[in-house]
């Protein structure tokens, strides 16, 4: 059901611009992070100028500027997780082993057949995202904390889980089949993820807690949204 370990492989290339499924894992190549070269703050400047570095053939100066990215404090989580996807792409870099398992991200992915792929994301920021498979969704930049302690619910159940499992080193797979759930962890380590039949991991003494939370955060959303 969960991902297992196997021989690395090089990211796929993601369409550019990047889906809205691809910008929740931030793991897309090198010029869908940022679209464009125009940035003028960080850490967008600084990944503008290590892609301009991996173009001219200097690798080592574009894997000063993703560590620099991995460094800098505050950014989104998503920031991260994509100078790591560099990092380990060009630079055959692996986090210290206190860092590899952070969570740096939940997105959960449900096909419901006729109705489309439902996503849903959040981030230790405690920011959220959701997304319809019939269109639409709702943004959570936290204007306030009415959500917090539903995302951080969800986060702490996907961390039990993160713990558990090694990282997938294929490219990351389409979406699941229809009716079946997917919960993928981000990590400065890679992804992470499990699949299965809904109804088996609503069981799954590991699985059920994220998919309670992940529910439990959704209903929360939809509500808050509502209001």
């Amino acid at each position: 059901m969960f991902g297992r370990k196997r021989k690395s492989v090089p990211p796929a290339a993601a369409p550019t611009p990047p889906s809205i499924r691809d910008t929740l894992f931030a793991d897309g190549p090198l010029e869908s992070w940022p679209v464009g070269d125009h940035a003028d703050r960080e850490p967008w400047a600084t990944f503008v100028t290590a892609r301009r570095y991996v173009a001219a053939g200097d690798i080592g100066n574009a894997v000063v500027g993703w560590q620099r990215v991995v460094a800098m404090p505050g950014l989104e989580a998503r920031h991260y997780v994509q100078a790591w996807t560099f990092l380990r792409h060009y630079g055959g870099m692996q986090p210290p082993p206190a860092e590899a398992k952070w969570l740096l991200g939940v997105v959960v992915e449900v096909d419901r057949g006729a109705a489309g792929l439902d996503l849903l994301a959040a981030y230790p920021e405690l920011t959220a995202r959701f997304y319809a498979g019939t269109g639409g969704g709702i943004v959570w930049e936290r204007p306030d904390t009415a959500l917090d302690a539903h995302i951080g619910a969800l986060l702490d159940a996907s961390k039990t889980v993160l713990d558990r499992i090694g990282p997938w080193t294929q490219p990351r797979l389409p979406p699941p089949p229809a009716d079946h759930i997917r919960l993928n962890f981000l990590a400065p380590s890679g992804l992470h993820f499990g699949q299965a039949p809904f109804a088996m991991f609503e069981q799954d003494a590991l699985a059920g807690p994220v998919v309670r939370a992940a529910t439990a955060l959704l209903q929360a959303l939809i509500a808050v949204n509502q209001r």
